[in-house]
């Protein structure tokens, strides 16, 4: 109250948009930027990778920032015209009422997977964390595919739409088509039918712009508008990022830090590789402990050649957290290599690339630096790759 206070009020005078779930944030917030932007409006973003106001790039520390920076952002919007606000909204946020008593024009849930347990210790309290975004908000629009769309539905006062691949949704996708570059879906709704064309590949990419656009389209913005701003979208950093390589192999970068996201980046590129599909990821340090062997049976079903290495160890020993990933791939019919060290674990897998192989770098994404017990050092996977090509060549 203080701190809202302090700065006027600001939040008052703008249409908060809030994205939350476990998966797909990121992502939902940039392509309903892109949306609104073509349809005139400018736009604040505050998320993961960074904050923005316009083209404007700020530093972003947390998901969702404390009530006085979070304020301090929307008093900066207000003052450079921003009619709309996007946030990803963190559980932690949530439960630790960052966002108390702000009123979201409307709010979205992409789904819930496991993740964070090392706060929450279950599942139950993490749904009852992002149920309340639900509690705050005009409209909510929902993921009805998700296991736990029922729960989070029930008991809410607000609005509710939903979306889905399915029949009993406000918003379907019928007739999807994947390719490893792009989607296409026909949109269907009471309102009619539209064409859908996404630049990323994958299920996810399917689930991420359905729920922009079905936000866009409740909060008003012309169905016209928000395909033609989806097809003109690249993507995101550290979202299914195509890493430049001018080789006969393929390099992606991806933020996949959840048993979830790994499976969903890995099984895309499962379906669409020539070759071999290579997987470098680790877990990170002072997180759900639970979640490490979970992902290493993931990485050892979907992927041809597993390369286990260090993701953010923080104030844990690299060599236990690996050791705990192992204890899910006991049994493994693929190759598993562990090189600790994780420049050097990518440089090793690009080393080994064949033609038409594709490797996936889970975990780090937008990141551009590792956590280490010595204090955080620069790492960007993007300068690492390039490297490796230069020694090749």
């Amino acid at each position: 109250d203080m701190c809202a206070e302090w700065f006027g009020n600001p939040a008052k005078s703008l249409k908060l948009l809030g994205v939350t779930g476990t998966n797909g944030k990121t992502t939902v917030t940039y392509m309903l930027k892109k949306i609104l932007e073509k349809a005139g409006y400018k736009v604040g973003l505050i998320g993961t990778i960074q904050n923005m106001i316009g083209d404007e790039q700020i530093a972003a520390h947390n998901t969702t920032p404390n009530a006085y920076e979070l304020n301090s952002l929307f008093a900066l919007m207000k003052a450079k015209g921003c009619a709309y606000v996007i946030m990803e909204v963190s559980s932690h946020a949530l439960d630790q009422s960052r966002v108390y008593r702000l009123d979201f024009e409307a709010a979205m849930f992409t789904n819930l997977t496991q993740d964070h347990l090392d706060y929450h210790i279950t599942m139950d309290n993490y749904l009852e964390a992002k149920k309340k975004l639900f509690r705050m908000c005009r409209t909510a629009v929902v993921n009805s595919d998700d296991d736990y769309a029922e729960k989070l539905m029930s008991g809410l006062d607000c609005r509710v739409v939903t979306y889905s691949t399915g029949n009993d949704s406000t918003y379907s996708a019928k007739g999807v088509k994947y390719r490893p570059e792009s989607v296409e879906y026909e949109l269907v709704s009471d309102a009619g039918i539209g064409h859908i064309k996404v630049n990323t590949g994958g299920r996810f990419s399917v689930y991420n712009s359905l729920c922009a656009v079905s936000c866009a389209v409740e909060i008003g913005i012309p169905f016209s508008a928000a395909a033609a701003a989806l097809s003109e979208m690249s993507g995101v950093k550290g979202r299914a990022e195509v890493v430049p390589t001018g080789r006969d192999f393929t390099v992606i970068i991806d933020y996949a830090h959840t048993p979830d996201g790994l499976k969903n980046i890995l099984s895309t590129f499962r379906e669409c590789r020539k070759n071999r599909l290579i997987a470098v990821f680790g877990c990170g340090g002072d997180r759900d402990k639970t979640k490490r062997p979970v992902m290493g049976n993931i990485a050892e079903r979907f992927a041809d050649y597993v390369i286990v290495t260090s993701d953010n160890p923080r104030t844990e020993d690299p060599s236990q957290i690996i050791k705990d990933i192992l204890a899910g791939m006991k049994n493994s019919a693929v190759p598993v290599k562990v090189i600790e060290n994780r420049a050097e674990a990518i440089k090793f897998a690009v080393s080994i690339a064949q033609k038409d192989d594709i490797i996936v770098l889970a975990g780090k994404g937008h990141e551009t630096y590792q956590i280490l017990k010595s204090g955080t050092i620069h790492l960007d996977e993007r300068e690492i790759v390039a490297e490796a090509l230069k020694e090749l060549s």
